[in-house]
């Protein structure tokens, strides 16, 4: 039967922790007063560094807070201009923030909204007090809201005068042009310590628009200090760089009346803690407190010896300064006092202990140090490794199975990757991680490259990189930035000198040791992609100003049909007038002439007009053969990016067609428009369906196109097809009469039909070429 490692070595660490414990609590008795006091100013400083970042991450909500309602508002997200919103804003985030006292916004013109938590006695749990200024006209609006933000009661302050451009924190945010913090201060209101946040509203890069301000309370911090537990007499503290005491856990102590009434902070030099009067009111040596670094100290009080810590200021923009005090008793006493006893205990037990777990580890290790012996005799051939190995433990006998089918693992997936390596459908290669050398190709990698195998072998992978091109190395692998993964899109050039866009996968794999050891790439020829993306690109480009032409060209014929019209009645009717004055006896001569002149400019205006007519008439453009079922496919492309923002699936049905004759520029520019306005009404309509369906069919010597919807249809009131008709707020109502122009100037027709599934459908036909 096999011993189990495992809890014989348990006994022996058993063994070895004693003596590890005597050792500590021996060194302990030279050296503990030293660790101890070391280790109470450790906890001093663990509670100043706790203080920190709870003031940090109280305060730090106020600055987002500040600057997101002021980044809104000046990108016009929240219009500043209009109260009722801007209160809106300023409630939400006074509610999600439980220390914000009140959040306001002042703007140049002194208008001013405010909105604030109310005490108890108050209408409302939240008031908002709202400036209006309209020229000379000042309004003041008091609102109180519950937390709905339901109104209870509102009315005007006539004997309010409160103007926010000559407030300290309105004049320095803008004077500043950053978010600014002001120093503590006793709020009017709640009479509760606190501090006020306020951010500029920009309007172009030096201009303000106003301030964003945010009142946050900071009593919450003198409870986190009152809920610490430093000993038995220990205090945490919080000064001002000035001297005030802004936080204590007694907080009746950091308020005193000036001589008028006024509430303001004590100064450490008269604060009513004797103790920590007596620990920090010399750090005010100059009238302000300095910025030092973390200093640990230890002073006398009453017979009493204290240890301290002042911790650097919390930011540049909050000089707060954390100190600390507690009793060094506290944490020595009672360990001092067990001291000596324990090491007697401690070491009567490492004795025994120590000369068990001597005996106990010899004979642990007998069987070790004969497996270790025969492991290297095995690997020096002297040994037979299928000889029955000698008697040893149980685990060390698992591990050494493990072992030997973890190698048997490691070879199969050797093989394996080997194998994938060779047979994959990508290009893929191994390279030397520090001259980018190739190591090893595949078939395919030979076969996208033009190169053999041994020919690869001889280059480095800035070889195959088309010199046209901006370098492109891999990363230096000793680099301590090197990424591990890199995609990137090039060209290469192929051994006959063609070029060829690739994408490469490159990914860098280490040792153990972090060590890089080479390069995994993979290949893959884009090059068909490439072209496709060209083909859109010039697609789109045509199509944007076919679009602009046929646009101006059908409006500026529409223009031209409406005022020859009025301007054929103007000429008759001045020939009828000059008729009837030459019936007339003594006719003014001047009349005759006005109205000879009314005549010859319509006529000229009709001339004008005719060769407007003339100038726009449209160029039918040349007519070629192709593949409709392709251009759809890359119309298609073109609005799926308005198809995802509207969540419609567009989807076409087209299968193999025989090449039509027309002009391809044109009837993608009747694919779009048909698409879009099919995607606008889907997304406009109310229905679960959001589909576009593209489909085509040869019947006869014509290819009949459909183009259907599952919106909610053509309005029956709407004529069709006809110009400056339209139902969009910014349409021009000659989108469907230039298709229905442009399909006929091909030698089609364009119609509409309701759909089977209800929505609208549009149909087409092109010539077989």
């Amino acid at each position: 039967m096999r011993n189990s490692l495992g809890a014989l070595l348990a006994i022996g660490l058993a063994g070895l922790q004693f003596m590890a414990v005597l050792a500590v609590v021996f060194s302990s008795y030279v050296t503990s007063e030293r660790a101890l006091l070391d280790h109470a100013r450790d906890l001093l400083s663990d509670v100043g560094t706790n203080t920190i970042e709870h003031s940090r991450g109280f305060l730090s909500p106020a600055r987002g807070a500040a600057e997101l309602s002021a980044r809104l508002a000046q990108d016009r997200v929240i219009a500043s201009d209009v109260p009722e919103l801007l209160e809106q804003l300023l409630f939400q985030q006074l509610q999600l923030a439980p220390q914000f006292a009140g959040v306001y916004h002042g703007s140049e013109d002194g208008e001013f909204v405010y909105v604030m938590r109310a005490d108890a006695s108050a209408p409302g749990p939240f008031r908002t007090k709202i400036i209006r200024v309209k020229g000379d006209t000042r309004s003041t609006e008091l609102i109180w809201r519950d937390d709905d933000f339901n109104v209870i009661e509102r009315r005007f302050d006539p004997d309010d005068t409160y103007d926010p451009r000559t407030r300290p924190w309105y004049k320095r945010a803008r004077a500043q042009l950053t978010t600014i913090w002001t120093d503590p201060y006793i709020f009017f209101s709640s009479q509760q310590p606190g501090i006020t946040l306020a951010s500029p509203v920009m309007d172009g890069t030096d201009t303000v628009r106003g301030i964003v301000g945010v009142d946050i309370e900071i009593s919450a911090i003198s409870d986190f200090l009152a809920r610490l537990r430093i000993g038995s007499t220990g205090r945490a503290l919080i000064i001002h760089q000035n001297g005030d005491v802004i936080a204590h856990p007694n907080k009746e102590l950091l308020k005193t009346k000036d001589a008028d009434g006024t509430l303001r902070f004590v100064d450490i030099t008269q604060f009513e803690d004797p103790i920590a009067q007596a620990a920090f009111s010399g750090l005010k040596a100059d009238g302000t407190v300095p910025t030092p670094k973390e200093t640990l100290s230890q002073f006398t009080y009453g017979g009493e010896t204290y240890v301290s810590v002042i911790m650097p200021p919390i930011s540049e923009h909050l000089p707060w300064t954390i100190a600390a005090y507690a009793l060094e008793s506290d944490f020595t006493e009672v360990i001092k006092e067990n001291r000596l006893q324990n090491i007697w205990i401690a070491a009567v037990v490492a004795v025994v202990t120590g000369l068990f777990g001597l005996a106990l580890a010899n004979y642990i290790y007998r069987p070790v140090r004969a497996f270790a012996v025969r492991s290297a005799l095995i690997a020096q051939g002297e040994v037979d490794p299928s000889e029955p190995s000698p008697k040893t433990y149980e685990e060390l006998d698992n591990a050494n199975r493990t072992l030997m089918q973890q190698i048997a693992r490691r070879r199969e997936t050797e093989m394996e990757f080997g194998q994938t390596f060779a047979l994959s459908s990508r290009g893929m290669a191994q390279m030397d991680a520090g001259s980018g050398r190739f190591l090893r190709v595949n078939h395919k990698f030979c076969e996208i490259t033009g190169y053999s195998e041994a020919e690869l072998e001889q280059m480095t992978f800035a070889d195959l990189a088309d010199p046209a091109d901006p370098p492109f190395l891999l990363p230096a692998a000793d680099t301590g930035a090197t990424p591990r993964e890199i995609n990137h899109e090039m060209r290469c050039l192929r051994h006959d000198g063609s070029a060829i866009w690739t994408m490469v996968n490159a990914i860098l794999s280490f040792n153990q040791e972090g060590r890089p050891l080479h390069f995994v790439l993979t290949m893959d020829d884009i090059s068909h992609a490439k072209r496709a993306e060209e083909q859109i690109a010039e697609l789109s480009k045509d199509l944007s100003n076919l679009s602009r032409d046929n646009t101006m060209g059908q409006m500026a014929a529409g223009l031209a049909h409406e005022l020859n019209q009025p301007l054929t009645a103007i000429a008759q009717n001045a020939d009828s007038a000059l008729f009837a004055i030459d019936q007339m006896a003594g006719a003014d001569p001047e009349l005759r002439h006005t109205l000879e002149e009314i005549a010859d400019q319509s006529m000229r205006a009709g001339e004008i007009i005719k060769a407007l007519r003339g100038f726009i008439r449209r160029d039918e453009g040349m007519k070629t053969a192709f593949d409709l079922g392709e251009l759809v496919q890359q119309t298609r492309r073109l609005v799926m990016a308005e198809a995802r923002v509207a969540g419609v699936a567009v989807i076409s049905e087209i299968g193999a067609l025989p090449a039509v004759s027309a002009n391809r520029i044109q009837i993608a520019q009747v694919l779009v428009n048909l698409m879009r306005n099919a995607i606008e009404a889907v997304a406009e309509g109310a229905g679960e369906v959001k589909q576009v369906r593209v489909q085509a069919q040869v019947e006869g010597n014509r290819v009949t196109v459909s183009v259907a919807d599952t919106g909610p249809g053509v309005d029956p009131e709407i004529t069709l097809f006809s110009e400056f008709e339209t139902t969009k707020v910014n349409g021009m109502g000659l989108g469907l009469s230039i298709c229905k122009s442009i399909i006929e100037a091909n030698g089609g027709a364009l119609w509409h039909t309701p759909a089977p599934d209800g929505g609208a459908a549009f149909h087409f036909t092109v010539a077989l070429a």
